[in-house]
Formats: C-alpha cells, sequence, structure tokens
C-alpha cells in the first residue's frame, strides 16, 4: 500500500499543494486529476522525492525515505511528462534501460526477454531494432512505457507504477490499449497512480479518484463519487452533464449544455 498523510508543498511562501491525504491499495489503479495548475505532477513529483515536502510518505508500511535507492529502483518506477527528443540508439537499448538495476556489465537472458515482452505489451516490437529518433511523438511514448514495464517486470510484490500523462500523443486505439495493459499490471496486485485530463478515461479505467484544485483536494473517492455534474462544473468552470455510460456503466461526462442536452435525448428517447 501507498499512503500519503497530509502532505504539504510550499515554494517561495507559494502552496503548490495543501493537506492533502489518500491511499492507495494493491490491485488499484488510482488517477490523479484537475484542471491546469491543481498540482497533479507535482503530487507525483513528491511521490518519487523529487521535490521537498512535509507530511509523510509510507510505502509498504514504511517510511519512503527509508527505502535504499536500488530497491526502490525495483519497485517503483514513473513515466515522465516530457522526454528526452534526442536519444542516438536503437528503440530496444532505450526500453533496456528499464533493466539497468537489474545487471552491471551486459543483460542476461531474462533481461532480453523481459525487454521482448515489454515490447509487446505497447505494441512497439516491430520498431526493436529502429532509431528511437525515427519514431513520432506517440511511438516514443510507447517507448518509454515499454521501459517502466521493464522495470518493473520482477519478483517483488506490490510494485508502483506513476504516470504524468501518460495518454499524450495517444490516438483512441492506443489511449484504450495503454490502459487495459496498466490495468492488467494492477489485478496481479500491483498499484498505479495517473495524472489524466480525459476525465471520461479516468472514470471508465479507475478504481479510484482524487480531483484537485489550487492544490487542495475537492474530492476523493470511487468514479461515482468524485465525477458528479455539479462537482466537475464547479471545479472545471464549465457546464457539463453526468449520466451512465451506455456500455460500461461508468459516470460519462458531457460538456456544454446544449450539446448535453441533445446527447441526452439521443441516448435516452
Amino acid at each position: 500500500m501507498l499512503a500519503v498523510n497530509q502532505l504539504n508543498i510550499h515554494i517561495k511562501n507559494r502552496k503548490l499543494l495543501e493537506d492533502i491525504n489518500f491511499s492507495i491499495q494493491p490491485g488499484e489503479l488510482f488517477a490523479i486529476i484537475g484542471p491546469n495548475g491543481a498540482g497533479k505532477s507535482t503530487l507525483l513529483k513528491a511521490l518519487t522525492e523529487e521535490i521537498k515536502y512535509s507530511g509523510e510518505i509510507r510505502f509498504q508500511q514504511e517510511s519512503i525515505k527509508k527505502w535504499t535507492t536500488a530497491r526502490l529502483a525495483k519497485t517503483r518506477a514513473k513515466f515522465s511528462q516530457h522526454h528526452q527528443q534526442d536519444i542516438p540508439l536503437p528503440v530496444n537499448e532505450v526500453v533496456m534501460m528499464g533493466r539497468y538495476p537489474y545487471f552491471v556489465s551486459r543483460p542476461g537472458i531474462t533481461d532480453l526477454k523481459v525487454v521482448a515482452e515489454s515490447l509487446k505489451l505497447t505494441e512497439m516490437s516491430h520498431f526493436k531494432d529502429k532509431s528511437y529518433n525515427q519514431l513520432s511523438g506517440g511511438e516514443k511514448q510507447r517507448i518509454h512505457l515499454s521501459r517502466i514495464f521493464a522495470q518493473l517486470t520482477n519478483n517483488f510484490q506490490k510494485k508502483l507504477m506513476l504516470l504524468d500523462e501518460p495518454l499524450n500523443n495517444l490516438d483512441v486505439y492506443y489511449q484504450h490499449k495503454v490502459l487495459e495493459v496498466i490495468k492488467d499490471f494492477v489485478k496481479k496486485g500491483n498499484m498505479a497512480a495517473i495524472v489524466m485530463h480525459d476525465l471520461n478515461l479516468a472514470a471508465q479505467f479507475a478504481d479510484r479518484i482524487v480531483l484537485l484544485k489550487d492544490g487542495k483536494t475537492i474530492k476523493y473517492g470511487n468514479p461515482k463519487e468524485v465525477l458528479t455534474s455539479k462537482t466537475i462544473c464547479d471545479v472545471y468552470d464549465f457546464p457539463c452533464k453526468v449520466m451512465a455510460h451506455p456500455l460500461a456503466k461508468t459516470p460519462m461526462i458531457v460538456f456544454g449544455e446544449e450539446k448535453s442536452a441533445s446527447i441526452i435525448q439521443n441516448i435516452n428517447p
């Protein structure tokens, strides 16, 4: 389990996060949502200790400050929003970076197998010998996701994946494919925290959600508890209607008053 208690981040007398409390249980996909400037990426930086904070973060019942770097490298991995664009290496070597915690001089048979399997997860196997620099933005996203999966493929239990807007530059098919693969990852007893902008995808895939605004928690709970019309309208300052998704039966948010009314009539004649 990951538990965050009374997390606060202040920089130059500015409160970036204030009194944040939540937990992520093994087997959960946890979504972090909110408008621009809400503190979503800052929260992920705190979870990887890239930024100073007050409060406590506990991972597997132990303060994360007590974990060694080597131990964390095999149990926690982060997908960043921004990646280095110029990496003069073939794709399989970029993914192999995720295996660096597992070998000293050269990868073993297990490492090579894990890289191949990780590329397969993101449907990038056919690019394995291609130069990373020749890939599109969306393809580079999927390669870095493969790298994260390669890093967390081991016998350790209750691994934690942190992802900052991993769906950027991906089309609809790959957005769903990536979330399905992450969902399979957490079903094995692992955890994933994902910063997302698409509220409907968060509703469909997340087990629990924290909604932030101006560095504060507005709502925390399951999708039906968090994604209500009033809450979304207030937080995003834009009209919307929330109804049941006709297929997934999860909350479905439709923005805009006139469009919402028209769509509701078509769905529920």
